[in-house]
């Protein structure tokens, strides 16, 4: 059996083109273009929200209100 031969794919083209027209297989083959497109673009979102967001923002720094006295304020009040 094997695969078949050029006169076989010849025949088979032509069936389609008979049926269906120029026209429309090339319209039917953009749109199995746009599938493919769409689908790489959905697969390349998925992708993308996978992967944490990196922000531009800089750490909020940690300040508190009432800082502990320094070793030199504690012995500077102590000793007044």
């Amino acid at each position: 059996m094997g695969s078949f031969s050029i006169w076989h794919w010849l025949i088979v083209l032509v069936i389609v083109l008979v049926l269906f027209g120029r026209g429309k297989v090339s319209e039917i083959m953009g749109d199995f273009g746009k599938g493919i497109k769409s689908f790489k673009q959905g697969m390349n979102e998925d992708e993308d929200e996978a992967k944490p967001a990196k922000s531009d923002a800089k750490p909020a720094q940690i300040t508190s209100a009432d800082p502990a006295p320094s070793a030199s304020e504690t012995t500077k009040s102590d000793q007044a």
